[in-house]
Order: C-alpha cells, then sequence, then structure tokens
C-alpha cells in the first residue's frame, strides 16, 4: 500500500514539473512572439494563469505530505516528546477543520464557477477552482492518517523531528524515496 501511495505522489511531482515546464514555455514564447514579432498567443496568458493555480494547490499537498509548510518551530523545540506530539495532534485537528471548511466552500462554489467559461479558451471555470476539491480532501486524508498514527502510538520519532523542524534522518529519506 505504501509503494502505491509513494508512487502517487511520484506522479504528482511529475505532474508538477510539467505544470511549471508548460508556464515556463508558454509564458517565454508569448513574451517572444509579443516583442520579437508583434503577436502573441492569448491563450498562453489564460492557461499559464491556470497551471499557476493547480501548481499552487497540487504542490501545497505534497508540501503538507513532506511537512514542508512554515510551523512555528522555534516553540515546538522547546518541548519534548510528549510535548510535541500533543501540538502535532491539536495542529492536525486545526488543519483538519479548515481543509474542511476549504473542501466545502469549494462545493459551495461549485453551480457558480460551472456555469462560467474562460474568455479566451472556453473552459468552464471549475476546472481551474474545482483544484479546491484535490487540496481539501487531500490535507484532510494525510492529516487524518497522521491523527490516526499519532493517538494510536504508530508515530515515527523522523516525523516528530520533521514537524519540530529539526534535520530527518537519511534512511527516512531514503524510505521516502
Amino acid at each position: 500500500m505504501q509503494r502505491a501511495v509513494n508512487l502517487f505522489y511520484k506522479c504528482l511531482e511529475l505532474l508538477l514539473i510539467l505544470l511549471l515546464s508548460a508556464m515556463a514555455v508558454m509564458v517565454f514564447l508569448n513574451v517572444v512572439l509579443r516583442y520579437g514579432f508583434n503577436s502573441g498567443i492569448n491563450i498562453s496568458d489564460e492557461l499559464s494563469r491556470y497551471f499557476f493555480v493547480w501548481l499552487t494547490f497540487i504542490g501545497a499537498v505534497v508540501a503538507f505530505r513532506e511537512h514542508s509548510h512554515v510551523g512555528v518551530e522555534t516553540l515546538v523545540m522547546l518541548f519534548g516528546r510528549r510535548g510535541r506530539i500533543i501540538c502535532m495532534i491539536l495542529s492536525n485537528i486545526i488543519i483538519i477543520g479548515v481543509s474542511a471548511i476549504f473542501f466545502w466552500g469549494t462545493w459551495k462554489q461549485y453551480p457558480i464557477n460551472a456555469s462560467m467559461t474562460a474568455p479566451v479558451t472556453k473552459l468552464s471555470m471549475i476546472w481551474v477552482y474545482g483544484i479546491g476539491f484535490f487540496t481539501g480532501a487531500g490535507v484532510v486524508l494525510i492529516a487524518l492518517e497522521r491523527l490516526v498514527r499519532l493517538v494510536t502510538g504508530r508515530v515515527t520519532e523522523e516525523e516528530i523531528a520533521a514537524f519540530a523542524g529539526e534535520n530527518m534522518s537519511v534512511d527516512h529519506l531514503a524510505e521516502r524515496n
């Protein structure tokens, strides 16, 4: 099961690379066409903005999985193991609540976004803003899984150290890859 999850996140990282590359190519090509040939590709402006939105929200899920988001590490580092676990439990409960609200907000906005179309590509705007479903659900699932492991005592020392902002061991990094 863990191999399937790791493969899924590898695919997400590949998707992030593709989105960033496509953005860079579209913007560069448009700049060259506008300044060099006094023309441009209208669709590239719109798609690069949408790719940026997708890049940000998919990247948020990947970063959350890897404990790469900003944290109050100076405070957490002061605590011992038990204090860190309590902080992890509290932060995961808050994260679940906020991400569930984000998912619910995307759900409430669905009819509006689905009925609107982009000016150039004519894509339904749900293709842009619907990424909130993925981000909200993804973060909730990761946080729930962490919360279950915290409550059942199956959290590893490396995870606690990563939460506290300490360097992860080489063994843990090798496990992830």
